[in-house]
């Protein structure tokens, strides 16, 4: 029979180099006897049918009885962001490879799964996330999947578009397609005998925020039908698509449905996330014992939440973040999430527990966190040794500072801010991509500015795992709610350095006089130390954070007050820290041209830039 495909070359082959795996244009080979199940052929013109051609490559081997299925799923609607943050390439496919029986497909052995990107086929983390649900998925469809099944199923729906059927027949048979993933990538279904019996030109599939669809027709006249979404349609990202137009227009189409959402499942057991506020930006491991149990003994997964780039000025950032939190005489209240760290000399057992808080403890073992200044100046193994001698807890607590840090935050180069007057400034990214796709929903309805956000560095522990979320009349308010209920913010520096300053038994807000007597009484003082100090010297630290806010009604300014009731239209975009009571320039207001356009030039610097 005549072999379909196309030529690989040795890089293409990821790094096997069998002879007889290609077996393309060879003409005459033993390659041309083996028997390919027909139901393999019908599927993979299913995906080129609704997808393009080149959503699938095929890959056979000469002797054996295995053939590669490359699915390539379309990741372009990640916002530049995500994409950052999970460290994929989103102008690349994610290439799914699956290993079938040529000859058995969906009635031989169940088939192997590989995930990766053609850039990034050896450090991809979240594809070690996508592969064990693609696989969990594969084995628990494989239970009754056979080939005479799925040519049942699809007898089935082409038996409701038979030249006799009627509309209200072909209503009746929208109502069980399963719900088309909500990814801008989705394609327009190609129905060749949709179209032949019901002379309809096309078929749109309108894909609706709740994942529900819609469906337009139009007929010879040109008039419209619409059919409402079916209610039920709806639902999670965990419903399992048709399998009407194949296993692998299947499978694509659950990838194309958990994609968006793998930030809000735990990496080790795939259930939403118990954290407090909800999901956040990056992916992680949740709460439950038995996952952190998982993932700090057995190492399950940790390739897909590590930090894979975080930088050492990072981990030194988050480090004090959690000192200051530690040390704040409301750590009971800010202090939160509180570790999950398995005891290195028991490892049934948890050395810190949420459940039981022993903040003493907790400070014993961070003090013996040696500095990331000194970590960087030696061996890390021998680093970790020296920790392990002061307290066997140090090592375990700092990798659970660095993994339980679920927002994306990374070093600015020196094409940073320059009039926020410090060298320790962060890219930080914290809102999830759902969030993320409502803001930029809301932006394009109302526009966007950016404005400062002051708070304490002991807050920012918790900010980083949970969020930016409005505390007005919480445990959490600190500062009191004069202009009502939001989260505050304000154009002018001076306002939110005020705030950051506050904590710690300062209950008094300075006022701009003394922040701008200040700033230029730390800048004309000599350095003791160079300006461009890679790490943080001292404890004694203010930061502010500069946010992107939606410009709507709902948005109440008062003055340089802004105060934001809607959590979901404040979106932090760069943090700044500051030494020894140092600030920056009080006098710099977000609203003037020259600083629109200073922030706008590193914004697309560093977000929207692979």
């Amino acid at each position: 029979m005549d072999i379909k495909g196309q030529g690989w070359t040795d890089e293409e082959s990821d790094g096997e180099n069998e002879p007889e795996q290609f077996m393309y244009g060879i003409q005459g080979s033993c390659a041309a006897d083996l028997y390919r199940h027909p139901q393999l052929d019908a599927d993979i013109e299913a995906v080129k049918d609704i997808y393009t051609d080149s959503a699938v490559s095929i890959r056979e081997y000469g002797t054996i009885d295995d053939v590669d299925i490359d699915l390539q799923i379309n990741i372009s609607f990640l916002d530049e962001e995500v994409a950052t943050a999970w460290k994929v390439i989103r102008t690349e496919p994610i290439v799914l490879r699956l290993r079938f029986s040529l000859s058995q497909y969906l009635d031989g052995p169940e088939p192997s799964v590989e995930v990766f990107q053609p850039s990034t086929k050896e450090g991809f983390s979240l594809g070690l996330q996508l592969k064990k649900i693609l696989s969990t998925f594969t084995s628990q469809q494989w239970k009754h999947l056979s080939n005479e099944f799925l040519k049942a199923q699809q007898e089935k729906r082409h038996s409701w578009f038979k030249a006799g059927g009627t509309i209200k027949k072909f209503r009746a048979g929208l109502s069980i397609f399963s719900p088309i993933p909500k990814s801008p990538s989705f394609p327009l279904i190609q129905d060749t005998v949709l179209k032949g019996k019901l002379n309809v030109p096309e078929l749109r599939v309108t894909r609706l925020m709740n994942r529900s669809i819609s469906c337009t027709m139009k007929n010879d006249k040109g008039e419209l039908f619409s059919y409402p979404p079916n209610s039920q349609a709806g639902g999670h990202c965990k419903n399992i698509p048709t399998l009407e137009y194949g296993f692998l227009v299947q499978i694509m189409k659950y990838s194309e449905q958990r994609i968006p959402t793998l930030n809000e499942y735990c990496v080790v057991c795939d259930e939403q996330h118990v954290f407090q506020n909800g999901s956040m930006l990056r992916p992680a491991v949740c709460t439950r014992e038995l996952c952190v149990f998982s993932f700090y003994t057995l190492g399950v997964m940790s390739g897909a939440a590590e930090e894979v780039a975080t930088g050492a000025e990072v981990v030194d950032l988050l480090v004090a973040m959690c000192r200051a939190a530690l040390e704040s005489p409301r750590k009971s209240i800010i202090f939160e999430p509180y570790p999950s760290v398995v005891d290195p000399s028991d490892p049934k057992t948890l050395a810190f527990n949420p459940k039981k808080k022993n903040y003493e403890r907790l400070q014993k073992a961070l003090d013996s966190v040696m500095s990331i200044r000194e970590m960087t100046q030696g061996s890390y193994l021998e680093i970790k040794k020296q920790m392990d001698k002061l307290d066997p807890l140090a090592h375990p607590l700092l990798q659970w500072i660095i993994s339980s840090n679920r927002s994306h935050i990374v070093k600015l180069p020196l094409s940073r801010l320059k009039f926020m007057h410090t060298s320790h400034q962060f890219l930080l990214l914290s809102s999830p991509p759902a969030k993320e796709a409502r803001f930029r929903t809301a932006k394009k309805l109302y526009g966007s500015t950016f404005a400062f956000h002051g708070s304490h560095i002991e807050n920012w522990h918790s900010v980083l795992r949970n969020g930016l979320v409005n505390a007005s009349y919480t445990k959490l308010q600190l500062h009191g709610a004069a202009y009502g209920k939001g989260i505050y913010l304000s154009p002018i520096s001076s306002i939110s350095f005020g705030y950051s300053g506050m904590g710690k038994g300062q209950h008094r807000m300075p006022t701009k006089d003394e922040l701008v007597q200040r700033y230029n009484r730390m800048n004309t003082m000599p350095q003791s130390r160079p300006i461009q100090s890679r790490f943080l010297q001292s404890r004694n630290l203010n930061c502010i954070a500069l946010c992107e806010v939606i410009t709507s009604k709902d948005l109440q300014k008062h003055g340089n007050i802004w105060v934001c009731p809607v959590s979901d239209h404040v979106c932090t975009r760069f943090f700044f820290v500051y030494e020894d009571g140092q600030v920056g320039d009080a006098n710099i207001n977000t609203q003037e041209p020259k600083i629109q356009k200073e922030i706008m030039r590193v914004i697309g610097t560093q977000i929207y830039s692979s």
